[in-house]
């Protein structure tokens, strides 16, 4: 006992503190402790005894691992991602060195990842205004879309929300089970049974020209949550769960809603739909188990889906979302078009350079995947300066449900950089995927300077265009070498 070691967990108190809103005083009035005490506590001028890890686990009613764990691990975790950006490249920052910082100065560590982030989002808007600036517009029109500032938003914290995953994974635990999709664990009925039991809503499922164009809608005159009976159980699944997290964890989603600054009300309404949206996937995929299932099932997105009880997109989508610091996966990059090349969803997590503006290259097979519904098609994907990454491409349906109903027929991408293709299950056939030939894909046609492209639309920017007296090239343009 004599070589036991005081433990200090200033920082993890202190946060503990605000995620339950509560001040020091409150704390310590709580804990029958003085306002002074707590003060100490949370500056690591005392140690947390076992006494007093206790009386917090009965106060709060917390799980005593949960308060003794390693409180600066996020932090450390965090930290060492952020110093990874290609802008640190020379300066001599060894981990060790990351995890004194996190460890012993939690305020100046999130000070720094908050002005990450915020440089992150500033990098997103000034590049859409080069852009912008470069096709002569004279002046930035995404600075007032709400699309564009919601998605400026997901893509500076790479569409992950530890916050939001900790807090799902909680109330999915609190409904019995580790899944609410999957068989045995909670369903339908779980969720229905508590949206009753804590407030005292019946739901309904009503057809769809009663619902007047709604999937869901919460009747609080009523007391009732209405869903439209026309959608499948996995898209029933997704509402129920959207509208609890709506109930549950608005605290949370807005406590991430504040990191961001927005110029429109739309793009904060936006986010804040994208971030519930990403709660109630996170409800129905919560992050340990998702992650357990994803490398047993080497990332099949269908076995994924039958498993959860989830659709392919659903499912598609939670995958680009498996960042967690320390936990992390194989990160995923997402995207979703229509017939016409419209793109409606975007996100990245794995570097790939989407177009800002403009279609993606004619030449991925996410184009192609309309000629063949449902069924998956695999691509190698090079781009113009070296980068190789893998994807898988399939038709996914909107609407529908009833005879006469409108379908909405989209294709969906989902791929990762090439040196994570062998941990997937659409590559077991290829052994030495560093060989494979990869089909010569650009971002976007004015930024791809691929001579020979039968499939080009625009000349890049930049480039002289030749003339046509003498000889016509198989591209439908030619343009000088320099």
């Amino acid at each position: 006992m004599a070589n036991e070691r005081p433990v200090y967990m200033g920082p993890r108190l202190k946060r503990l503190r605000r995620d339950l809103g509560l001040t020091q005083a409150h704390m310590a009035a709580d804990l029958e402790i003085s306002s002074s005490y707590v003060a100490l506590l949370e500056r690591n001028q005392r140690p947390l005894t076992a006494d007093m890890l206790l009386r917090l686990a009965r106060t709060y009613k917390m799980d005593m691992s949960e308060l003794a764990g390693d409180g600066g691990a996020e932090f450390t975790a965090r930290l060492q991602a952020v110093l990874k950006d290609p802008m640190f490249a020379d300066i001599d920052l060894p981990p060790l060195d990351a995890t004194d910082v996190a460890t012993s100065y939690p305020g100046v560590t999130e000070a720094l990842l908050r002005l990450y982030t915020a440089y992150r989002e500033e990098q997103l808007a000034l590049a859409d205004r080069g852009v912008e600036a470069r096709v002569g517009e004279g002046q930035d029109p995404e600075s007032s879309d709400p699309v564009a500032e919601a998605r400026r938003f997901l893509a500076a914290r790479r569409n992950s929300f530890p916050v939001l995953d900790d807090a799902a994974e909680r109330l999915a635990q609190s409904l019995g089970g580790q899944g609410l999709g999957g068989q045995g664990l909670g369903g339908q009925e779980g969720i229905i049974a508590h949206l009753k039991a804590r407030y005292n809503l019946r739901v309904r499922r009503l057809p769809t020209d009663v619902m007047m164009g709604s999937m869901r809608r919460l009747d609080r005159h009523r007391d009732e949550l209405l869903i439209d009976d026309s959608l499948d159980a996995a898209s029933q699944m997704f509402q129920l769960a959207l509208q609890l997290c709506y109930l549950e964890l608005r605290r949370e989603i807005d406590a991430v809603l504040k990191e961001g600054s927005f110029a429109t009300e739309a793009g904060e309404r936006l986010t804040r739909k994208a971030l519930a949206s990403y709660s109630a996937a996170a409800l129905l995929m919560p992050y340990s188990a998702f992650a357990r299932a994803v490398e047993q099932r080497r990332y099949d997105v269908e076995a994924l889906a039958r498993q959860f009880g989830t659709s392919f997109e659903q499912t598609a989508h939670r995958l680009t979302t498996l960042q967690k610091p320390g936990q992390e996966r194989v990160p995923f990059f997402f995207i979703r078009l229509d017939p016409a090349g419209n793109v409606s969803k975007r996100l990245d997590g794995a570097g790939f350079p989407f177009a800002r503006h403009g279609g993606a290259c004619p030449l991925w097979s996410v184009h192609q995947a309309f000629r063949t519904p449902r069924q998956i098609v695999t691509q190698w994907l090079e781009l113009p300066d070296g980068q190789r990454f893998f994807s898988i491409a399939r038709t996914v349906t909107a609407g529908g449900g009833a005879f006469g109903a409108q379908r909405v027929e989209r294709a969906i991408a989902l791929g990762c950089s090439a040196e994570h293709a062998g941990k997937l299950v659409y590559t077991r056939d290829q052994p030495d995927t560093a060989s494979v030939a990869a089909t010569p894909i650009g971002v976007t046609c004015r930024l791809c300077h691929r001579a020979n492209c039968a499939a080009r639309s625009a000349p890049p920017i930049g480039r002289q265009i030749l003339p046509d007296d003498y000889v016509g090239a198989s591209a439908p343009f030619t343009f000088a070498d320099v």
